[in-house]
């Protein structure tokens, strides 16, 4: 009998062509990250347009059906807004965000249901050069784990000769790589003639001067880390400066009685990518806030029922919106005015006619400034994941959202196992460690849709929406196995970890207090039978 076996030089074939694919899906990542930053024209709506067009023509040509979906839908959306003479709306701002959202995770695993948000699609390689041989390969190691493919380089030759074959991802370089102060300069070479520049992080054992990092600064030095080097913190650096999509366009909620104003305001800044939402009866303002959790309010400030500055003082007494940036957008030009109305809970003023470009910049400042300060209100210090009080909020959010759209919820708890073990035995340097690795763990492997806390100590908690139970053991549970197989370098021996996970779905009309219980219940029947698995709580546990 014959045994039919695959052709090899066919399957390396079919994967070099997946990988040209791939590229030109980055070229069309590329060119819609910049239009992020960019008024949209009829010249940027045509270089996305060729690229998207490149993307279809090769996914065709080499039977990548997924991005030959998505290639289309994106040129259903380019369709639309040229129909619609060029211009934007929020509607196609969204789904062209959520379809890049999608672009930007095709690189990876595709028959995995639940889908992914990680980076990158291209999996070039990160350049270490460092003198230390063994700490860069312990290093590279960590980097694969987390599925980033780091390439040791012991000499500035080899460096040199790396560069000139292909450029990577991102450059780790030390301070004194091939002798003193030679790194920098080894690092402004590289960066030579590069019409955008890579991004490149300094190391220096010992801390350094103003000097040498005002040097590493003028070489491109966009980090600089001294001392230990932390796997984590590397990493989550590399993934913010290597990443391709801006996911989150900002939201302006404008709240204007004049309908030609409002639609005016809303093509100036859906023209630069900003997703707008349009209000002409103020009364109904706080109802709105709480569905589109919008970034930024621009406000009228005389309106027949309710001035600007009554309802600035009405958004203010909610503490959710203490932080949400208000501007004042009207025809008033008395300064007196002005300045009391900003005394009112207003943070700008702006005179009617206002000129796009200004209104766009004082927009995506303001918007760019709150988001900022709400992430450090918001957010864990140690690990950068929501804190245990924003996590509940959101949770509520969500359980709002799924009853109202008829969609399932599913809270998850999870305790890394025997974690004062390991801080007794290797430190709380390594007990922090071993959290930051577990929240970066979390925050590569999970849906961007998901919100990740840390709820305390070594717990953390996790809120899936439109996901059910099972679904959500699956996911968590492939989870659980790759961090075990994390090693944390140490003495006598490397270390390992591994965490319990407590999962629990919303059913009726549940509150969060008994969605959280019962995942807390699933949780220590987790820890109850044996640790390092993944519990779905069963009403016969009560």
């Amino acid at each position: 009998m014959m045994i039919e076996h695959e052709d090899p030089s066919r399957d390396r074939l079919k994967q070099h062509f997946a990988k040209r694919v791939i590229h030109q899906a980055r070229q069309v990542l590329e060119v819609w990250q910049r239009l992020q930053q960019e008024e949209w024209n009829a010249t940027s709506l045509a270089e996305l347009v060729e690229a998207n067009l490149g993307l279809l023509r090769y996914a065709e040509r080499f039977e990548q059906d997924l991005h030959v979906s998505l290639a289309r839908s994106i040129s259903h959306c380019l369709e639309a807004v040229e129909t619609n003479r060029g211009r934007l709306t929020s509607q196609l701002i969204m789904e062209l965000n959520q379809l890049m959202q999608r672009l930007s995770r095709t690189g990876l695993r595709h028959g995995d249901q639940y889908e992914q948000t990680y980076l990158p699609p291209l999996r070039k390689p990160v350049y270490l050069a460092l003198q230390d041989q063994d700490r860069a390969q312990r290093l590279a190691q960590q980097l694969e784990f987390f599925g980033l493919h780091a390439q040791s380089l012991d000499t500035a030759s080899a460096f040199r000769t790396a560069m000139g074959e292909r450029h990577p991802a991102a450059i780790l370089m030390e301070v004194d790589f091939s002798g003193p102060d030679q790194g920098l300069i080894l690092a402004a070479e590289a960066q030579e003639g590069l019409e955008h520049k890579l991004p490149l992080l300094f190391f220096s054992h010992d801390d350094v001067d103003t000097p040498t990092r005002l040097a590493a600064v003028r070489a491109g030095g966009q980090e600089f880390f001294t001392g230990t080097l932390d796997a984590s913190s590397l990493i989550e650096r590399i993934e913010i400066l290597t990443n391709v999509v801006q996911y989150d366009p900002y939201k302006v909620l404008i709240i204007d009685d004049s309908r030609a104003q409002a639609i005016h305001t809303e093509r100036v800044l859906n023209s630069a990518s900003i997703i707008t939402r349009t209000l002409t009866e103020p009364i109904q303002a706080m109802a709105e806030l709480a569905d589109f959790q919008p970034d930024l309010i621009i406000l009228d400030m005389y309106m027949p029922d309710c001035n600007g500055t009554e309802l600035a003082k009405v958004i203010r007494h909610n503490d959710r919106y203490v932080s949400v940036p208000i501007i004042y957008l009207s025809a008033e030009d008395d300064l007196d005015k002005q300045l009391d109305a900003m005394s009112e809970g207003g943070d700008d003023f702006l005179t009617k006619p206002i000129k796009p470009r200004h209104l766009i910049s004082t927009v995506r400042n303001r918007a760019a400034r709150a988001r900022n300060l709400k992430a450090r209100m918001v957010r864990d210090s140690l690990t950068g994941l929501f804190n245990h009080t924003h996590i509940l909020q959101l949770l509520e959010d969500a359980r709002f959202r799924a009853r109202r759209d008829e969609q399932p919820l599913t809270f998850a708890m999870l305790d890394i196992d025997h974690f004062k073990r390991v801080n007794d035995t290797y430190g709380h340097p390594m007990g922090d460690r071993v959290i930051k690795s577990l929240a970066l763990f979390l925050k590569q492997r999970l849906r961007k849709t998901d919100h990740i806390g840390r709820y305390g100590g070594e717990e953390f908690a996790v809120v899936l929406p439109d996901t059910d139970a099972v679904t959500a053991a699956k996911v968590l549970d492939e989870i659980r196995q790759r961090f075990s197989e994390i090693h944390y370098p140490a003495q006598p021996h490397d270390l390992t970890c591994t965490f319990s996970c407590g999962i629990a779905e919303m059913s009726g009309g549940m509150d969060i207090n008994t969605l959280s219980k019962q995942a807390d219940e699933a949780l220590y029947v987790a820890k109850r039978g044996g640790r390092n698995r993944v519990e779905i709580y069963l009403d016969e546990q009560a």
